[in-house]
């Protein structure tokens, strides 16, 4: 059943919008009382649910912002006292109660609550898997499935670790802040983390009819934007991360066609490509290079950055693809990067030995029966070889792991091109 269009309206904006009224509560109410902030929005979005099936308001955006505030308001009155909220608005809060609530939902605080709250969330005292699986849903609104496709896991195990995060935050003495010195490095890598989880979120999406949502591409690029222009952010390893999404970003338009349908890399209309962004990509990338540390973010932006300086599939210099890639695997010695690694090799000609890599990766086993991408992987290069008996098992799998329609469509094609070659 199709969701009534004040409903659409609603869960779009929980997206765009609650990560940003929590930040703002949070600063008002202070970190342990995150759940208070997280009740408050949710007040709104039902508030809103009952009140626009009547009618929506012009600017529904800013409704639920001021919902939220004069809910924010009521409590501080009603409460009374300020050891309740942040330490660091508390006497504001006192002496002037509405003005200074207003105050925290100006654009520029709501900005600066938002980036405060990403460093709060990766505080060191949490460990980092609650780290991650807190900002995700604190900041950016993503729901307990999202952040288990997300980290690799299961629901019970997020529903776990937020808890266990939000317990941590009520025991120890956790500000809305972004940190000074040695703490601000020790947190800066976690929150790379989050928004490089939150960007690949969108470009891979979990939701069955919707392969690329674009909304979670443009949040992690909207928040790195926001670390990259704070000066504790701004950091090569941030410039670097901000221009891989803009690279990636830039093939938007072309990675699906009208049927909703896959289109891949070798036959996208590169003219679609978005040359506004590759631009802004190659300029963060010039800005990465400035300082001696090399990150995964320099790399893989690196090679995001080779696709687009082709101008043809086939022109795409695979030997400079794959040294980029040796790099990577020295860096970032995991299971998707080594699959990444192997298409490259079979790209070059050497496709037996890419599926022999694949099959020694550690936990191949386990892998290739609950992540639908490297079966997929395994079946096109089957393919290639002509061996359609272990192609056809493989494209199947994959199929049957895979909750993307798009995706599922793919696969089907080419298992009738198997079948039909068999």
């Amino acid at each position: 059943m199709q969701k009534a269009p004040a409903q659409q309206l609603v869960d779009h904006l929980f997206r765009h919008e609650s990560g940003k009224m929590v930040a703002v509560l949070t600063r008002i109410f202070g970190m342990h009382n995150l759940e208070m902030a997280e009740d408050v929005v949710q007040e709104a979005f039902l508030k809103a649910i009952q009140v626009w099936k009547f009618g929506m308001p012009p600017n529904p955006a800013a409704w639920l912002m001021q919902t939220a505030r004069n809910k924010a308001i009521d409590i501080v009155r009603r409460e009374g006292y300020a050891r309740r909220y942040s330490a660091e608005v508390a006497e504001q809060l006192t002496a002037e109660t509405e003005n200074t609530v207003m105050q925290f939902f100006s654009d520029h605080e709501i900005s600066d609550s938002q980036l405060r709250l990403v460093f709060a969330c990766c505080h060191p005292s949490l460990k980092q898997e609650d780290q991650v699986a807190l900002t995700l849903k604190t900041v950016s609104g993503f729901g307990v499935a999202e952040i288990a496709r997300a980290l690799l896991t299961n629901e019970a195990a997020i529903q776990k670790r937020l808890y266990r995060a939000k317990q941590q935050i009520k025991e120890n003495n956790i500000y809305v802040e972004i940190p000074a010195g040695p703490a601000l490095y020790e947190r800066l890598e976690t929150v790379y983390t989050v928004l490089y989880l939150l960007f690949n979120e969108g470009y891979n999406s979990i939701k069955a009819e919707e392969l690329i949502r674009k909304d979670l591409c443009m949040e992690a690029m909207r928040l790195c934007k926001l670390l990259s222009e704070n000066k504790a952010g701004a950091k090569p390893s941030t410039y670097a991360l901000l221009a891989l999404m803009c690279l990636q970003a830039s093939r938007f338009d072309s990675r699906i066609d009208e049927n909703n349908s896959i289109i891949l890399l070798q036959h996208q209309d590169r003219t679609k490509w978005n040359q506004q962004l590759i631009q802004m990509g190659y300029c963060y990338l010039n800005q990465s290079s400035k300082g001696d540390y090399l990150s995964v973010y320099h790399i893989e932006s690196a090679i995001a950055a080779e696709h687009c300086l082709a101008a043809t599939f086939s022109q795409t210099n695979w030997q400079h693809m794959l040294h980029l890639y040796n790099i990577l695997l020295g860096i970032k010695p995991t299971p998707v990067v080594m699959l990444n690694r192997a298409v490259i090799l079979s790209t070059c000609g050497q496709t037996e030995k890419a599926i022999m890599e694949i099959l020694a990766i550690t936990g191949i086993e386990a892998l290739l029966q609950t992540q639908y991408i490297y079966s997929a992987v395994l079946g096109d290069m089957y393919l290639t070889l002509k061996d359609y008996g272990n192609a056809k098992s493989m494209l199947a799998l994959s199929a049957r792991l895979t909750n993307s329609t798009a995706e599922k469509n793919l696969l089907g094609k080419k298992l009738k091109i198997v079948e039909q070659l068999l």
